[in-house]
């Protein structure tokens, strides 16, 4: 039986002596959050100037410009933040560089790839892994999201690893010391299958720097902007790294997901024409409590004070706009391409489910693939981790019937069960 897991101290956070340390030293840095200056240290770290199209740029400068006025972040926040936007721009410049090199990447086809959209927390994750285990897909573990393109140059190491492997590593192996109950709630290890928005980081784009840090002003940016252009970039470094594997896509077949894709449906069916959606539905109450208490609990580091109000206000509304967007755009894909999976018969089939799936995308369900899934789900039984124990009311001071109200259009419109 898996370990039950009560966060007790999400508002007001109880250090151990590690996190205490390193808050210490925190307060040592200085810590800016300059476009110009992350920019010239990409260049330098890479040997390259050639970025691309400038568009980014006031993209970058927006970001750059509310992350400083942050008046809330502390100064790990502000270097985690900055070190995540110095990635990027260095990735930047490994993809402009190596499309340089090699145009026929642009001819790589991204064929009939199955894509996940769904709320955060609401089985996206689970589903996207158990279908990676089927060794037909090719899916995007998380440090090749961090470092698609490797450094020229830079020699595998001793051991044999990829050092962008063991780079990832380490961030996780920090993480377990500072987070170490985020593993109950969102394993970040190498291995661990991750989202295709990683690669719109370089173009900077795509709703996840609100997970790193809110950010309403980019937000209404987001909103107001077309996304088209960004999930081509997108489209493009996922090309790249199927020619990276010595393919020119007639052989590989992707399966991504993000939960950013419920609100950019007909921009993702623009990108993607021949994708299967599997879109999960679940009670958006349940969604909100977990990402919620995520968020509160990972900003112990990186915050002064835990805005528990401003968490859970801000995350209502993104959910009621991914909802919104979902309920408007969800006819709008062909009912061949689409599939919904409620959660509550997600969790009690899995593979069942998959094999659902599976028959929409035209991929049979062999005994193989059922062997790789059943396997998948002997080494990672549900809570391995640690099961973390939820309470809106106490935690956040919000009533989940309450909450759940500003929902009926969803509950109305799909197949989802309230989870009370």
């Amino acid at each position: 039986m898996s370990e039950t897991i009560r966060i007790t101290d999400l508002a007001d956070p109880e250090l151990n002596e590690l996190q205490q340390s390193i808050h210490a030293f925190g307060r040592t840095l200085n810590v800016t959050l300059d476009p110009g200056d992350i920019l010239e240290e990409a260049s330098n770290a890479t040997g390259l100037e050639d970025f691309g199209a400038k568009d980014f740029r006031g993209r970058l400068d927006l970001l750059c410009n509310e992350w400083s006025n942050d008046q809330g972040l502390n100064n790990l926040g502000r270097m985690s933040l900055r070190n995540k936007l110095l990635l990027f721009a260095k990735n930047r410049l490994l993809i402009q560089d190596l499309l340089t090199r090699h145009p026929e990447i642009h001819d790589v086809t991204i064929k009939a790839p199955i894509i996940v959209a769904g709320l955060p927390r609401s089985g996206t994750t689970h589903l996207l892994n158990l279908m990676a285990a089927d060794s037909r897909l090719r899916s995007l573990p998380l440090w090749e999201s961090y470092e698609p393109v490797p450094m020229p140059g830079e020699p595998a190491l001793e051991s044999g690893v990829d050092p962008r492997y063991q780079r990832c590593a380490d961030t996780w192996e920090m993480m377990q010391q500072t987070v170490p109950k985020l593993a109950a709630m969102h394993p970040m290890n190498p291995d661990h299958i991750h989202e295709e928005l990683e690669l719109m980081g370089p173009d900077f784009a795509s709703y996840n720097f609100e997970w790193l840090c809110q950010c309403p002003d980019w937000r209404d940016h987001y909103y107001a902007t077309d996304q088209t252009p960004h999930y081509e970039y997108m489209k493009t470094v996922l090309k790249i790294l199927t020619w990276q594997d010595g393919d020119d896509g007639s052989h590989t077949r992707w399966v991504l997901k993000c939960p950013q894709h419920l609100e950019q449906l007909t921009v993702l069916q623009t990108v993607f024409p021949d994708a299967t959606v599997a879109i999960t539905h679940r009670d958006p109450v349940a969604v909100i409590q977990s990402a919620a208490t995520m968020l509160a609990y990972g900003q112990r580091m990186s915050r002064s004070a835990i805005d528990m109000h401003g968490i859970i206000d801000y995350w209502s509304e993104r959910v009621v706009h991914l909802l919104k967007a979902c309920s408007r755009d969800h006819q709008k894909l062909a009912d061949a391409n689409r599939i919904d999976v409620p959660f509550h018969d997600f969790m009690t089939d899995d593979i069942g489910m998959v094999r659902k799936i599976y028959a929409k995308a035209g991929l049979p369900m062999n005994e193989e693939a059922t062997n790789e899934l059943r396997q998948f789900l002997e080494e990672n039984p549900r809570g391995k981790h640690g099961r973390i124990v939820y309470n809106l009311q106490d935690d956040f001071g919000i009533n989940p019937e309450k909450l759940r109200e500003r929902f009926s259009f969803y509950f109305e419109q799909f197949p989802v069960q309230a989870e009370r």
